[in-house]
């Protein structure tokens, strides 16, 4: 158990003003602070720390910077040779920013193996805030004109921060994922962080790293903090994402 303390901000706090990330807590893991707001300004200066925003409906804003951190570097993304196979035949296109409000309310909706929901409608207000501004972004997996699955988070200069995704079909998620890892294999990227580490996570490749090791990588990929415009120009066939 940490002997650190839980730090509680103010919505008058400067936006940038966070504890180091070695402050946070052990027991639960990773949690750093409490209260402040969702600004894009504290938001924006929380990412760039290696910090974001997870509470459920009732309870105060928690700010969390786990560790060990689990992320996507390039190469990690590991698809099996029965999916690769499937996408060689899917139909679906991937699409991006078009449909940014209808893939952060589908990653809210209620899911069989959950309770609840983290993605309040604070959250969502939050972060439409960002879509608008140019830093929160959706990756849409479409089929036949239908939504069927996708993910959300920021990017800030080259690190991608993802926040949550969906799936009404088999494996559409994964297809958006697909196409951000495509993005890591190209340079576009440096790092896709998935926050808290899961089996799911584990099995498609991710890593777990140290904190320290993160936030290093932040001062690199994020040293530029700019808002990233430069998707792909049309829609995407999920099959063109896989290697022959």
């Amino acid at each position: 158990m940490s002997n650190n303390r839980l730090v509680w901000l103010t919505p008058d706090d400067p936006p940038q003003l966070f504890p180091p990330v070695g402050a946070a807590l052990r027991e639960p893991d990773g949690l750093l602070a409490a209260g402040g707001d969702l600004s894009p300004e504290r938001l924006l200066a929380a990412y760039q720390q290696g910090i974001f925003p997870w509470y459920d409906e009732g309870q105060p804003l928690l700010w969390w910077s786990p560790n060990p951190r689990c992320v996507f570097r390039k190469g990690d993304l590991h698809l099996s040779r029965r999916m690769r196979r499937e996408l060689r035949r899917s139909t679906a296109e991937v699409r991006f920013n078009t449909a940014f409000a209808d893939v952060i309310r589908a990653c809210a909706a209620p899911r069989r193996y959950e309770h609840g929901t983290w993605i309040t409608n604070d959250m969502i207000e939050a972060y439409e805030r960002l879509h608008r501004a140019g830093w929160a972004h959706s990756i849409e997996v479409w089929q036949d004109g239908a939504l069927i699955g996708g993910l959300y988070g920021l990017v800030i200069g080259r690190a991608v921060f993802g926040e949550s995704m969906f799936s009404l079909r088999s494996n559409a998620s994964k297809i958006a994922l697909l196409a951000l890892d495509g993005m890591l294999s190209d340079g576009t990227f440096g790092i896709i962080d998935c926050q808290v580490q899961s089996s799911h996570l584990l099995s498609l490749g991710a890593a777990a790293i140290s904190r320290s090791s993160f936030v290093e990588m932040l001062g690199r990929l994020c040293a530029i903090p700019s808002a990233f415009k430069d998707w792909p120009q049309g829609p995407i066939r999920a099959s063109e994402l896989v290697e022959d």
